[in-house]
């Protein structure tokens, strides 16, 4: 038996074959037979309300009641991108929230989890609209919008992101390795899984004289990347299309 972890997948209908591979993951054997299966951010591309009527959000939410049904707990945390879908949706989709960061024991280790974004504290002006965003008042005010200028926002959004991720330097957009250690040391382990930053890895070093491990999960956007994690290893691997 294994714990399963996935993020940015940034499932949009531009990519069908993306979301095609999604569920066809989660009704595989090897999800099904899991101990349990962690999504830790942007699932979406861009998430506009539980109450969106696309086809997309009722195909992710069939896809991962099924995953609940057969008995395997599915936790939800959110990311940058779908920061807005709440309670309603999760209920509906058999997923259970996760605050960032959220600390986990996984078969006796301790095991931080956060999406990764607010490790990447050298892009401050990521972060300065970060927790503008994630205030309860601009979250009530979003989703009183009609959902029409919603999907509208959600596309500016997008644009001025891409905007800002071409103009940022590569470093700026990666972890801080001070914002790591103080996250992990705060937390109390010796061992993070986050995503975001899209560069697959298991990172070695050495926290306050102990050895201490991330592991970073990759991106949907080629193709599937799945952490596998058991009670002797773990194993960081991508899911091919085919």
């Amino acid at each position: 038996m294994s714990t399963l972890f996935i993020s940015d997948l940034h499932l949009d209908d531009s990519r069908p074959h993306i979301t095609a591979l999604f569920e066809r993951y989660l009704a595989s054997d090897a999800v099904r037979g899991a101990d349990a299966l962690y999504i830790l951010g942007d699932l979406v591309e861009a998430w506009v309300g539980d109450d969106d009527d696309a086809e997309l959000p009722a195909r992710i939410a069939r896809a991962t009641r099924a995953v609940h049904e057969a008995g395997v707990p599915v936790f939800f945390m959110h990311g940058n991108r779908d920061f807005l879908l709440g309670e309603s949706f999760a209920a509906r989709a058999g997923m259970k929230l996760l605050e960032d960061p959220a600390t986990h024991e996984l078969y006796g280790t301790p095991t931080l989890l956060m999406h990764g974004d607010l490790l990447c504290t050298d892009d401050t002006v990521y972060q300065k609209i970060r927790a503008d965003v994630r205030r309860p008042e601009w979250k009530q005010q979003v989703l009183a919008m009609p959902l029409a200028a919603r999907r509208a926002f959600a596309a500016k959004s997008r644009a001025e992101s891409q905007a800002h991720t071409g103009s940022a330097g590569e470093m700026i957009m990666d972890v801080n390795a001070d914002a790591v250690d103080r996250a992990m040391r705060e937390a109390g382990v010796t061992r993070l899984i986050h995503g975001h930053t899209h560069r697959p890895a298991v990172h070695e070093f050495t926290l306050d004289g102990a050895p201490a491990q991330r592991i970073v999960l990759g991106d949907w956007y080629e193709q599937g990347s799945v952490l596998r994690v058991d009670a002797a290893s773990i194993e960081l691997a991508g899911l091919p299309v085919g």
